[in-house]
């Protein structure tokens, strides 16, 4: 009797493994639910100045998500499995870099903290050349150079050409 029973969840306990896919899906499906839900919810303004409005790249990234969760729920249930790639260079036996892993993290968070303080430039900056070092460059006579062109760049485009406004920090009222 106990054969019996254990049986059906051994069964289903196998077909969750062979369909671990389907975890990915879900979360593809709850995440183009929620994008969609926080763009139809908008608070728009009426008054845009072009035919492509704030809710047009959430709604299609939203609607994109469902596509694919679709899609590849479809492929998982006919028996499609995702293959490791031939010439991938990670080594799972080695332990994760933990050190690289707080130094990112930590340096996102200082980012995002400072970015209402010091403005985009400085902030982003930072980021840039912080990311840099964290991954292992030590390049100190090129690599701030950079983060600062970088970072002025992408302030430019979204703030002057996109009509983004990021904050500019005492910096822009110098520059």
């Amino acid at each position: 009797m106990s054969l019996r029973t254990q049986e059906p969840s051994a069964g289903r306990r196998s077909w969750l493994r062979d369909h671990s896919e389907l975890g990915v899906c879900g979360l593809l499906l709850a995440l183009g639910v929620l994008v969609l839900t926080d763009a139809l919810t908008m608070d728009v303004d009426l008054t845009q100045r072009g035919p492509v409005g704030p809710r047009t790249v959430p709604l299609a990234v939203g609607g994109g998500l469902l596509v694919i969760a679709v899609l590849l729920a479809v492929d998982v249930l006919r028996g499609g499995r995702g293959r490791a790639e031939g010439g991938e260079d990670v080594d799972l036996t080695e332990p994760a870099d933990w050190r690289t892993v707080t130094l990112l993290a930590g340096i996102f968070l200082g980012a995002a903290v400072l970015i209402e303080p010091a403005g985009f430039p400085v902030a982003g900056a930072l980021l840039f050349w912080g990311a840099a070092f964290a991954l292992g460059s030590r390049r100190l006579d090129r690599d701030p150079l950079i983060a600062a062109v970088l970072s002025l760049v992408t302030y430019g485009v979204f703030d002057q050409l996109l009509g983004v406004p990021l904050p500019g920090g005492p910096l822009m009222g110098v520059l």
